[in-house]
C-alpha cells in the first residue's frame, strides 16, 4: 500500500510501482482526487479511502497488503500544530500495520542530528516519526533525505523563484549551509529497492546524491542551467528564522505555514553519514547539474507528473454540494452570469481548461494579481503557485488560489477557494450545450461568510464580480473565435441542481 499516493512522492511511486509489476494499494482521503490520477485505471491499482488519523480506515486499508509506503506529511497551510498531527498519524499507522500483520513499513524521513539541540522542528518531527513506527512490531526502514530536487518539488520551486525573480540576493546565513541533495528519480528507486532487497527491512539509511554543495553553490548551478546572469548573493547575519521565512514566502510560492519550519530546517547541515543503501541498491545517482538540467527540461514541455502542491485533503465543505442554508450554518451567497455562444462544446472547454497560471483568467488580470498579492502579504498563497499542467487539469489540481474539486469534461469546472478568507468560496465554471452548435456558458461564485466580516468582503467585492464575470464571459467568446448570441447578463443559479445531482466527492 501506498499511503500519500496524491502527494508529491506517492503520485510518482505509484506508477513506478505498477511498471515494476506490483499490486498496488493506493490509499487517499478523497476518491475522486485519486480517481483522476493516470494511474488509476491500471488494472493491478486498487484505490482506497483511508485517513492516516483514523485508526481504524487506516487498519482497513492496510488489510490483505504486506509491505507499506509511509509517505505522509501534516506540514500544511491547514495544520496548525505539524508536530502533534505527524505524531498521531505514526502511532495510528505502528498499531493498525502491526493489527493487519505487515511485514515491512517503508518511511522517507529527513536527514540531520535527531540529538542536536538546534535541530529545525521540522526534521525532529521527521525523526520522531522514524522512533514512533519503529517502536512497533512491524520492521520499518527508514531512508533519510536531504533537499529532494526534481520539476515540481517545494525544494526546487524555492531555488527556481528566488534565482529567477532576485538578480541580487540578500540572504540570511544558510545560504552556506552545505547539504547533500538528491534527486526525486534516485528517491523512487530507493524506495522501490527497499521492496526488492530484504537486507534494507528495519534498517535506516542516508540517501543522497554524490554533490555536497552549499545553497549558494546550488543557486549558481541553476542560473547557469536556465541561461540567467549569475545572481549576486550578499549574506547578512540578522535575517531571523521569522524573516527568512516570510522572505521565502514573498518571492517563492511556497505558502508561509510550510516556509516557516522548511526555512528553520535551512540553517542545518544534512549530510549522509552512511552511504551502505548505494551497495545495497546500486543506481546512476544524478548531480545537481544533470537534475536541475532535467527538471526544467520537464518544465518546459509540461511534462510535470507531480507538484508539491497536489498534496492535501480534497474535502471541500458540504454546503457547496446542497444549496441547504440551514444545514450549512448560514445565508450562502452568490453572483451568478451567463450568456449563450453559437459554438461546439468542445471549442469553448479547451480555452476553459487552460484558465489561470501562464493563461491568466481571460479579462482583468490586474484585479486577479491585486488579490492574489494581497493574499500573499497576508501570508496566503496567493497567485504564484499557478498551476501543474497548463493544457488540462485533473480533481485535487492547484490553481492559482483555488483547488479543482470538480472536473467534467465539456460540461463544467468547480474551483474551491484557497486564499484568506472570512469564509469559505467556491467558483464554477459551467456549459450547458444548446443543440449541436450553440452552448451557454455561466460563471457562479457561491460565498459561505463568516460573521459581519465575512458579509462586508462579499459586499465589497460584488461590483468587481459583475464586472469580471462578464469580462471573462465576453473574452471567452472572443478566444473561441465565435458569435455571442446572448450577450452576458445575471441570473439566479439553482444551487439544490448540484445537490441533488452530484455527490459529495469521497462518498
Amino acid at each position: 500500500m501506498v499511503t500519500g499516493a496524491t502527494g508529491y512522492v506517492g503520485g510518482r511511486l505509484v506508477p513506478l510501482l505498477l511498471e515494476s509489476g506490483y499490486r498496488v494499494r493506493a490509499m487517499g482521503r478523497s476518491i475522486a482526487k485519486l480517481e483522476a490520477r493516470p494511474w488509476s485505471r491500471h488494472d493491478r491499482i486498487e484505490l482506497v479511502k483511508g485517513d492516516v488519523y483514523d485508526r481504524d480506515s487506516l487498519a482497513a486499508c492496510l488489510n490483505g497488503c504486506w509491505a507499506a509506503f509511509y509517505l505522509v506529511h501534516s506540514m500544511n497551510p491547514r495544520e496548525k500544530n505539524f508536530e502533534a498531527a505527524d505524531r498521531k498519524a505514526a502511532l495510528n499507522m505502528a498499531s493498525a500495520a502491526e493489527e493487519a500483520g505487515l511485514k515491512r513499513i517503508i518511511y522517507l524521513g529527513g536527514l540531520g542530528n535527531k540529538n542536536s539541540a538546534n535541530l529545525s522542528k521540522h526534521l525532529k518531527s521527521r525523526h520522531e516519526v522514524a522512533d514512533i513506527l519503529r517502536s512497533g512490531t512491524v520492521p520499518t526502514t527508514f531512508l533519510r533525505a536531504a533537499v529532494i530536487l526534481g520539476s515540481g518539488s517545494a525544494s526546487f520551486e524555492i531555488v527556481r523563484y528566488l534565482v529567477e525573480r532576485l538578480p541580487v540576493m540578500i540572504t540570511p546565513s544558510w545560504v552556506n549551509t552545505r547539504n547533500q541533495p538528491i534527486a526525486i528519480r534516485n528517491v523512487l528507486y530507493y524506495l522501490r529497492g527497499c521492496l526488492e532487497k530484504d537486507e534494507t527491512e528495519g534498517h535506516t539509511f542516508d540517501i543522497g546524491g554524490h554533490d555536497i554543495i552549499t545553497y549558494r553553490e546550488l543557486f549558481d548551478i541553476y542560473a547557469e542551467e536556465a541561461g540567467l546572469k549569475k545572481r549576486v548573493i550578499i549574506p547578512v547575519p540578522f535575517f531571523t528564522p521569522f524573516l527568512s521565512s516570510y522572505w521565502i514566502h514573498l518571492i517563492t510560492p511556497i505558502p508561509y505555514e510550510i516556509s516557516v519550519p522548511l526555512a528553520e530546517g535551512l540553517r542545518n547541515e544534512v549530510l549522509c553519514d552512511d552511504n551502505r543503501i548505494r551497495s545495497i541498491i546500486p543506481q546512476d545517482l544524478l548531480s545537481c547539474r544533470e537534475t536541475i538540467r532535467l527538471a526544467l527540461d520537464r518544465l518546459n514541455r509540461n511534462q510535470v507528473d507531480t507538484c508539491w502542491s497536489d498534496a492535501g485533503c480534497l474535502l471541500p465543505p458540504e454546503w457547496l454540494y446542497c444549496g441547504d442554508s440551514d444545514f450549512s450554518g448560514g445565508t450562502i451567497l452568490s453572483c451568478a452570469y451567463r450568456s449563450r455562444i453559437r459554438a461546439a462544446t468542445e471549442e469553448v472547454w479547451r480555452h476553459i481548461e487552460q484558465i489561470g497560471g501562464k493563461t491568466g483568467w481571460y479579462y482583468g488580470n490586474f484585479l486577479w494579481k491585486t488579490r492574489g498579492a494581497v493574499d500573499h502579504f497576508l501570508g496566503g498563497i496567493g497567485l504564484k503557485r499557478g498551476r501543474r499542467n497548463s493544457n488540462r487539469v485533473m480533481v485535487g489540481d492547484a490553481l492559482d488560489f483555488w483547488r479543482v474539486i470538480e472536473v467534467h469534461p465539456y460540461q463544467k469546472l468547480a474551483l474551491l477557494a484557497e486564499m484568506k478568507l472570512p469564509g469559505e468560496a467556491l467558483l464554477d465554471i459551467r456549459m450547458e450545450p444548446e443543440g449541436d452548435d450553440m452552448v451557454e456558458l455561466q460563471l457562479i461564485a457561491r460565498f459561505l461568510p463568516r460573521g459581519l466580516l465575512g458579509m462586508a468582503y462579499w459586499y465589497s467585492l460584488y461590483p468587481f464580480h459583475r464586472i469580471l464575470f462578464k469580462g471573462m464571459l465576453n473574452a471567452l467568446a472572443g478566444k473561441a473565435g465565435k458569435h455571442m448570441i446572448i450577450k452576458p447578463h445575471r441570473f439566479e443559479p439553482d444551487v439544490t441542481k448540484t445537490c441533488e445531482d452530484k455527490p459529495f466527492p469521497g462518498t
